[in-house]
């Protein structure tokens, strides 16, 4: 390997380790999510979750090989891997539309009705629009998947003008959106701070501070996703040139074909081997960010208190004092 080709290389145990905490800090607070209906956020917390599930399950799998040991599997991971790209910026927008409505509500009082509508919008956003991204990325869809030492499964795309409308464009184009929503309640929570209260008054599963909270995720969200898209379209046009599209027939000719790449392999590609270690690290510093807002919140310590409690009188034993600094002591 070159000095000018060489990456920062690790032990793979770290990523599947680090995955695997990613899928947990993710799915620790879901519970009490689900409960308050913050649809936009437990669809982030799902999605970055099962993306974290799903690269730590190849990164076990593929450690040292490139055996096409689980075909089926491949064809799955891969296309939610196409889906997940999305989801978690469409999961972002769903959260900043509900702050913008929140912020530029006229009325205090929100009906069931409305509340249902928002919900069905909100799940049309965070899995309609992955699970169409998942249909159209078959169009442009080269070969049936890559192989990649120690990373796995990873789908293709064929470089023509083609994908950049069906696929590669996607997130960008929600980051913007979202932005522009984010902008929007940041702006009219500056004009509107006196009826601020009030307005979250009518929001009985959202205060201020997880309302803040919710602003700084999207936010962070917002500004990863633009640049990394950004980054993403400059690698596709810079790193290879972009193919004329030819119709159906060419782009499947070749279709049940399954690319296998050693890791002393993609690792000679600068270009490749940033890619596809940003790719796959990406949603797990989503579910540390997202930890980091709410895994410490003062609901979040409620629940952990309250597993606590309920694990201890199983095992026969009783809690006392604050969170944090409990006094154990045997009750048989």
């Amino acid at each position: 390997m070159s000095a000018d080709s060489e990456v920062l290389t690790y032990p793979n145990w770290v990523f599947s380790m680090f995955a695997f905490i990613g899928f947990l800090l993710s799915i620790i607070p879901l519970p009490w999510h689900l409960e308050a209906w913050n649809t936009g956020t437990c669809l982030f917390m799902i999605w970055t979750g099962l993306a974290c599930l799903n690269q730590f399950i190849n990164s076990i799998i593929w450690n040292g090989n490139v055996i096409n040991w689980a075909p089926v599997w491949c064809d799955i991971s891969t296309r939610f891997m196409i889906g997940s790209a999305v989801a978690i910026p469409a999961a972002s927008l769903c959260i900043n539309r509900r702050l913008y409505y929140i912020a530029t509500a006229n009325a205090v009082t929100i009906t069931k009705s409305e509340r249902r509508r928002a919900v069905l919008v909100d799940l049309g956003i965070g899995i309609g629009i992955p699970v169409l991204e998942m249909v159209l990325q078959y169009i442009d869809q080269g070969h049936r998947f890559n192989i990649f030492e120690d990373i796995g499964c990873y789908p293709f795309t064929y470089n023509t003008w083609v994908a950049y409308v069906v696929d590669v464009t996607w997130p960008l184009a929600i980051g913007c959106v979202s932005a522009v929503y984010c902008l929007l309640s940041i702006r009219s929570f500056n004009k509107r701070r006196a009826q601020f209260k009030e307005l979250l008054s009518a929001n009985n599963n959202l205060n201020s501070n997880r309302y803040f909270r919710l602003m700084c995720l999207a936010a962070t969200e917002i500004l990863c996703t633009i640049p990394l898209s950004c980054w993403s379209i400059y690698l596709n046009v810079t790193s290879q040139p972009i193919q004329p599209w030819k119709g159906w027939d060419d782009t499947h000719s070749d279709f049940s074909r399954v690319g296998q790449y050693p890791s002393v392999i993609w690792h000679l590609d600068k270009g490749t081997a940033i890619s596809l270690e940003t790719s796959r690290w990406f949603v797990i510093f989503c579910s540390m960010v997202f930890f980091a807002y709410f895994g410490f919140a003062d609901e979040a310590r409620k629940n952990y208190r309250a597993a606590i409690d309920s694990v201890a009188k199983r095992v026969g034993l009783s809690t006392g004092g604050s969170f944090g600094s409990t006094l154990w002591s045997s009750t048989g």
